[in-house]
């Protein structure tokens, strides 16, 4: 129901016609899905978000005190449908959780508002999961349960919306707890995320959700999602310039903030597994293994990397959740990753379509280190079939060192770089595109280092092909990359 702020949106500008399509489309939307029939009601989720757009949308006309009884049934046979299945979303640990706690209680207290003493049950349950998933679901240092840019934007965005109302409607205020996970998780998008061009790593399962279509910015750009958590759960604008990613403050009525945060800077959260390195205009994303909550993606020691808001280093993304097997085990495995495989296996083992099993552990994590010339970050983990990769990061002002340990494997590793489409040239063991070089050596011999077409998805259901430097060795050793762009 995005065409609900849509037509909001029209209609507080004063176009006399939105409001009147916004209720034709509405109670067409109604006829053509009776409660609890057809696809549209499969899905606890689905209805939650229905009511969040119905909440944003009546704040931005001013109509939450005006609730029609047509508005109030609606309300209260999606709540009727969410409630059954509450265990069901919960036990996902997931954005299930999150939407749809987010919706009993702003619906709960929508009706209760309007004097549906049964609903005072659905606002507290809502608000009992909302402060559950918030300690749950979010670590100390911000990572959520999914390790995925995308769904981290749902969650907030979610919890964006549940405080919006909660203040707009003078209801009492979540926990402290619940407040910090939510400023903590801001900030973990705030520093991942490029102020240039507002995109960040294609990291983990992305289904093209996008919850607040409030601004008019394309999908990959972050930026008004991470103003909207600064200001309302830190106090303070993420961006100073003034631009897009100010338009949804503006129709949620949140005030900009006057004081600013600090730009980007790098941090680790050891709570999902993420460290993220920056210097000037550089960022490297190193993702090492720390689940608490089940995986989406074989990504041990992926190497995400940027330049001026340029992904040059790159994660394959998703794809699609229904594609051929080829696809599925492609996007999520070891393969659409910049790290080692081993022996043409992912790191492990697929259970499923969204499973994997034997999870791995981090065996050493060392601390971050800034330095005057260069910052540096280091992991390293073994899998169930003692192949061991250590990764030593080291990013400096004009250029990337990255130093890969591999042992333990049977018949052969191949380390891969994924890199941004351009004009690529492969010289010995030097790849360059005029600007920016590639560099590999090898402690032990290389067997083959090859320029080959791989694929990526930045957008669901989307591919494209992307070329891919693989090297690959068969014998236990080191591999040094180095990475230099012009500044």
């Amino acid at each position: 129901m995005d065409w609900l702020l849509a037509f909001a949106q029209r209609a507080h500008k004063g176009d006399s016609e939105a409001l009147s399509r916004l209720n034709a489309w509405l109670a067409d939307w109604c006829e053509s899905n009776p409660p609890y029939l057809g696809p549209n009601w499969k899905c606890g989720q689905e209805a939650a978000l229905r009511v969040m757009q119905l909440a944003v949308a009546a704040q931005m006309l001013g109509d939450v005190k005006q609730t029609t009884p047509g508005l109030m049934d609606l309300l209260r046979v999606h709540l009727q449908r969410i409630e059954p299945t509450l265990q069901y979303a919960m036990a996902q640990d997931n954005n299930h959780g999150t939407s749809e706690a987010a919706a009993l209680f702003i619906g709960g207290s929508w009706l209760a508002g309007a004097g549906v003493t049964e609903a005072v049950r659905w606002q507290d349950k809502g608000r009992y999961w909302l402060e559950n998933r918030a300690g749950r679901l979010i670590g100390d240092q911000g990572s959520f349960s999914q390790y995925s840019l995308n769904y981290h934007r749902v969650m907030l965005d979610t919890f964006c919306i549940v405080e919006v109302w909660r203040r707009e409607n003078r209801l009492p205020r979540f926990s402290d707890h619940f407040e910090t996970r939510a400023r903590e998780a801001a900030r973990w998008l705030h520093d991942m995320v490029s102020p240039t061009s507002g995109d960040g790593p294609n990291l983990g399962a992305n289904d093209g959700a996008r919850l607040l279509q409030l601004a008019d910015t394309a999908y990959r750009d972050y930026r008004p999602t991470v103003q909207l958590a600064m200001a309302v759960f830190a106090g303070q604008c993420a961006y100073k310039e003034d631009g897009p990613w100010n338009h949804v403050l503006h129709w949620l009525g949140v005030r900009t903030p006057e004081e600013c945060a600090p730009g980007p800077s790098s941090r680790v959260a050891d709570d999902g597994g993420f460290a993220v390195l920056r210097r000037r205009d550089a960022m490297a994303m190193l993702r090492y293994p720390r689940f608490r909550f089940r995986p989406s993606q074989a990504d041990a020691l992926h190497l995400d990397f940027w330049v001026d808001g340029e992904n040059l280093l790159r994660d394959g993304g998703t794809f699609s959740y229904n594609a051929d097997q080829r696809w599925l085990n492609y996007f999520a495995g070891t393969a659409s990753h910049n790290t080692v495989q081993f022996d043409d296996r992912d790191q492990m083992p697929r259970l499923s379509r969204f499973l994997f099993c034997d999870w791995l552990k981090t065996t050493k994590v060392a601390q971050l280190e800034v330095g005057q010339l260069t910052s540096t970050f280091s992991a390293s983990y073994i899998d169930r079939l003692k192949a061991s990769h250590s990764r030593h990061v080291n990013l400096a002002d004009s250029h990337l060192q990255v130093i890969d340990e591999i042992a333990g494997f049977a018949h052969k590793a191949v380390l891969r770089w994924r890199i941004a489409p351009g004009n690529w040239q492969l010289d010995g063991h030097r790849l360059t595109n005029g600007a920016c070089s590639l560099a590999v050596r090898a402690s032990v011999p290389i067997v083959r280092l090859e320029l080959v077409e791989g694929w990526e998805s930045r957008h669901y259901l989307e591919k494209a092909p992307v070329p891919v430097l693989e090297i690959e060795v068969t014998q236990p050793g080191t591999l040094t990359t180095e990475f230099r762009w012009t500044v």
